[in-house]
């Protein structure tokens, strides 16, 4: 009981309590400089938090299902984001769906992934994972993402990167099936492809280190989703300011969705960083690879439902150059995951191609 309220005493219990109050204080008003200030501070020490309970989670539900908890809360979360500003209309909004799934899959394929590999070969030489669970996961986020993103830009039934009605419809209950099929997949009939392996190829179930308890871990799945919850909200009220500031350096409206990206997948990127730096590369990929599939597989049939009250075009078909970053994503990565173990040079391989989707963002 007393390392029980010591754990809701921790800061990484009080301050998402906090941060939520302040994103309560703050929605809907204009902010001056100092309010901005705290407003980064809180976004930045939840992200934090965040990862804390996320890995509590995990350590109690074990793998593949904690990195599939962390995965899915955060894109539920993008999810409503994207829904709540397409509602609200203004500049860029029938593109809003499409460049932040886009993003989401730039950054968790080449900034995830290649930061992890590079983590973890500096500091073990060389990364080792299963190449089935990495490589089936792979070839649902290139087929996810050919068939909602790719495929609107050559369809000839409605003008635009555009679907139409049956072709929407068809694209989102492709993508459900095809999210309820991998997660079959990863936490029952293949389960095994997934979990981490030792440097001479052999599955390791989990962490010698004795699992929370019930409690702690209920109180920090609460946590861990008021944390997502403030994260989005709190990125949502510095919106206004991270405009600005590309507005002031002169970069595209579009750079915006960007930034925001980056901001939710914080949680992920540093849970799969540290998950490199223990030597479970594994778990690392689950979680990039895992939110790439749910932020398609989940937001496509969202938005598509939405878009029936929704003004406006839905535009999800991505340009000639994005569509070539994409291409060319793929065939990296197919060549990092089969072998089945990669060193630094696969990890800046990725890391250049998200370099280079965030160079062409700001200056298309």
């Amino acid at each position: 009981m007393a390392s029980v309220r010591g754990y809701l005493l921790s800061w990484t219990t009080l301050l998402p309590l906090v941060a939520l109050v302040l994103l309560a204080l703050t929605w809907g008003r204009t902010l001056g400089p100092v309010p901005v200030a705290l407003v980064a501070i809180a976004l930045a020490g939840t992200v934090l938090a965040a990862v804390h309970h996320a890995e509590v989670v995990a350590h109690r539900v074990g793998e593949p299902y904690g990195s599939l908890v962390l995965a899915v809360a955060v894109t539920v979360i993008e999810v409503a984001l994207i829904v709540t500003m397409m509602a609200s209309g203004g500049e860029k909004a029938e593109t809003l769906a499409r460049d932040t799934v886009f993003a989401a899959v730039m950054i968790t394929t080449n900034g995830i992934v290649g930061l992890s590999l590079l983590v973890g070969a500096r500091r073990y030489g060389e990364t080792r994972f299963h190449p089935e669970g990495s490589g089936a996961a792979l070839a649902t986020v290139g087929t996810l993402a050919t068939l909602s993103l790719v495929l609107p830009t050559f369809t000839a039934s409605t003008p635009g990167p555009a679907f139409s009605g049956p072709q929407l419809a068809f694209a989102a209950g492709a993508s459900l099936v095809l999210y309820a099929t991998f997660v079959m997949t990863q936490t029952v009939r293949h389960r095994d492809f997934f979990l981490p392996v030792d440097h001479d190829g052999e599955t390791r179930e989990e962490e010698h280190a004795e699992p929370p308890s019930a409690q702690k871990t209920l109180v920090s799945l609460a946590l861990l989703l008021i944390a997502l919850v403030t994260v989005v909200g709190l990125a949502k009220v510095e919106s206004p300011a991270i405009e600005a500031g590309v507005r002031a350096a002169g970069l595209p409206q579009s750079f915006v969705g960007v930034v925001i990206a980056l901001l939710i997948l914080a949680p992920e990127t540093l849970a799969a960083v540290r998950a490199a730096r223990r030597d479970r590369m594994q778990i690392s990929l689950n979680l990039a690879y895992g939110s790439a599939i749910a932020s398609i597989g989940l937001t496509i049939p969202v938005i598509a439902l939405a878009s029936v009250w929704l003004k406006g075009p839905l535009l999800l078909g991505l340009g000639p150059t994005h569509i070539v970053l994409l291409a060319l994503t793929v065939v990296v990565s197919v060549l990092t995951v089969v072998p089945g173990r990669a060193t630094r040079l696969q990890g800046g391989v990725h890391l250049v191609l998200l370099a280079g989707f965030l160079v062409l963002a700001m200056n298309p």
